[in-house]
């Protein structure tokens, strides 16, 4: 089943043209990949699925993105961003409580017993690979956690309000190696229950989690395959360039 189908997807900053004529499917269930050199329009593509981007001054759009059929725009903003979860690079715990931290955004859907509450929290920071290492200490800080700790926070609360979509947006690029196998470990899981798009610098990272990988230059996309394919036989030579570190 097709999540998103994008068409002829442009996006303007003022006079900077951030993504030209982008068309491309996200299959449900899958991880797809994102990979390119700095200022490819990686991100702005990630922040455009769940309309970040509008937040941003002097932003135009063209083309169409389609979430299961329906047009993103003509979803109600606070219902398209539950829909549609992101886990940013930095993570941002908020000041509470581990707990109170995957609790928030449920409690702000109107989630007020106390026994829901508790399962929920329970079964999201066990999908996020967390409950382990935090379960007898919920009521402590979330700022006395670990930075690997702390982004596998994050994604618990992105899974606590139940997305269909979880978007990634270089959700590793400050953790050591240990704590990155754990949020790819993660990711691995959770395309189980949702879909999953991933922005990465690493391009090991894309190979070692990606069903299909999508490399962008210039604003373009330029190939999309699977992901052994782009990574044994990309049919762009830009693609293979890239991959090869002969730019980026």
């Amino acid at each position: 089943m097709v999540k998103f189908d994008i068409r002829d997807l442009d996006v303007w900053f003022g006079p900077v043209h951030a993504l030209k004529k982008v068309s491309m499917a996200v299959e449900a269930n899958e991880i797809v990949s994102v990979i390119g050199p700095s200022n490819s329009g990686k991100t702005t593509f990630l922040r455009t699925l769940n309309r970040l981007s509008d937040l941003t001054l002097n932003f135009k759009m063209a083309g169409t993105i389609r979430l299961e059929q329906e047009n993103i725009n003509d979803i109600d903003i606070g219902l398209l961003r539950k829909k549609i979860g992101m886990v940013f690079a930095l993570p941002l715990p908020l000041p509470l409580s581990i707990f109170d931290n995957v609790a928030y955004g449920i409690r702000m859907h109107g989630m007020k017993n106390k026994k829901a509450l508790e399962k929920t929290v329970e079964g999201s920071l066990q999908e996020a690979y967390l409950w382990d290492e935090v379960k007898d200490r919920l009521g402590e800080s979330a700022f006395k956690l670990s930075g690997g700790q702390q982004q596998r926070l994050c994604i618990a609360r992105t899974l606590a309000v139940e997305p269909e979509v979880i978007l990634f947006d270089e959700p590793c690029s400050g953790l050591d190696p240990i704590s990155t196998a754990k949020v790819e470990d993660a990711m691995v899981k959770l395309k189980e229950k949702y879909t999953i798009v991933l922005v990465t610098n690493n391009v090991k990272q894309a190979a070692r989690v990606g069903d299909r990988t999508a490399f962008f230059l210039n604003g373009e996309l330029i190939e999309l395959d699977e992901t052994d394919r782009i990574f044994t036989a990309p049919k762009d030579k830009r693609t293979d360039g890239y991959i090869r570190g002969k730019f980026g």
